[in-house]
């Protein structure tokens, strides 16, 4: 889903250095009683003022880091409510099959799959994102039936091993390193930041340094980003954490710092995100400007909030957000994990292979695991 930029208050970092001590007023001189009282009860407000806005700084910092990390705890009255309006919004992918379907008689399907809650449950161990075997079988037939890529913020080696199928196209590092099936010698290549793999790497050992006091604390190199994870720290911690991150950042003013699920990103800041490579792979594809073709993108975080955005901006192709949570968003269609993604998928294929695709669709039967 969408990145947001993360700013944290420059004025709450002096904030917090210009706190007062147990000294208080007698840190502060007067040059004269009345004067001296008028300066003192000024300077304080001041000071009060200033703390006041680092807390609200750190608060504003940690309360991002939450909503971008909703909790599954179980849901109140309202939050099903809330949930019931959300998904009138952003129907089912399931429930609205029959819609999809319509929408796809007569064009070319080219799917584009996120990996980590979308293919995979989040865990976590952000290296033992697994996903099933069941997972992994429909994922195949989806490309044997239509152009298949995963576009994903993992390096595109390690989420290439995750999967599994060198039949695919892969996107690693948010779309800005993709390498199409490697059956084809002449296969699509695009690497649009190589420039910054050396500031990459250099500023990965130091993110190992800063963040080694955190516990919990995992710092992912992605080849082309960073991702710092913070699923296994105490809540406490966040905002330490992310001071520690943007103390190293601040120093690199060509990257970016984002926010996933959990997860704190560092990007080059160029104009290249999963949308351009939504748009590099279509044209590659031979399908840009293409009327005939259907581009149906499905994932979970912000970051695919960018494939979305073009979709939508089109008006050609469906977006499809993973959650089970109401999110802004601009998917058209939502599923909620990762069990339903892969039943909408084998959906898809067996109406695409049955002699005729308008008639009534029916369900894969199948045990839940």
């Amino acid at each position: 889903m969408t990145s947001q930029d993360v700013v944290l208050s420059e004025r709450g970092i002096a904030a917090g250095a210009a706190l007062p001590g147990p000294g208080g007023p007698a840190l502060f001189a007067c040059r004269s009683a009345a004067a001296g009282t008028m300066s003192m009860r000024q300077t304080y407000l001041d000071i009060a003022a200033a703390a006041a806005a680092a807390r609200s700084a750190s608060c504003t910092w940690v309360e991002a880091m939450r909503s971008s990390s909703p909790t599954r705890s179980s849901r109140s009255a309202t939050d099903v409510d809330e949930f019931t309006a959300w998904v009138r919004k952003h129907p089912s992918a399931l429930s609205k099959f029959e819609q999809i379907a319509g929408a796809s008689k007569g064009k070319k399907i080219v799917m584009f799959l996120d990996y980590d809650g979308t293919l995979s449950p989040i865990v976590a161990d952000p290296d033992a994102a697994y996903m099933s075997d069941a997972m992994r079988a429909a994922v195949r037939e989806v490309a044997k039936t239509f152009p298949t890529a995963i576009v994903s913020g993992r390096c595109r080696d390690k989420v290439r091993n995750f999967v599994g199928l060198p039949e695919l196209y892969y996107a690693g590092s948010h779309g800005m390193d993709i390498k199409g099936p490697s059956s084809n010698p002449e296969s699509v290549l695009c690497q649009p930041a190589s420039e910054f793999l050396p500031m990459i790497d250099e500023v990965y050992k130091a993110l190992l340094e800063k963040t080694e006091s955190t516990p919990g604390a995992k710092v992912e190199n992605n080849k082309f980003c960073l991702s710092v994870h913070f699923r296994c720290v105490d809540e406490k911690r966040w905002n330490a954490l992310g001071e520690q991150v943007k103390a190293v950042i601040k120093e690199y003013p060509k990257l970016k710092l984002t926010q996933g699920r959990k997860v704190l990103e560092i990007r080059p800041s160029i104009k290249w995100d999963k949308g351009k490579a939504l748009e590099f792979l279509l044209e590659s594809l031979g399908f840009a400007n293409c009327s005939d073709v259907l581009p149906v993108y499905i994932g979970d975080d912000r970051t695919d909030e960018d494939a979305f955005k073009v979709l939508r901006k089109t008006g050609q192709g469906l977006g499809i957000l993973v959650s089970k949570c109401p999110k802004e968003t601009n998917a058209s269609y939502s599923l909620q994990d990762p069990t339903e993604v892969m039943e909408f998928l084998l959906r898809l294929v067996e109406w695409k292979r049955k002699p005729s695709s308008s008639s009534t669709t029916t369900m894969i039967r199948r045990t839940r695991v």
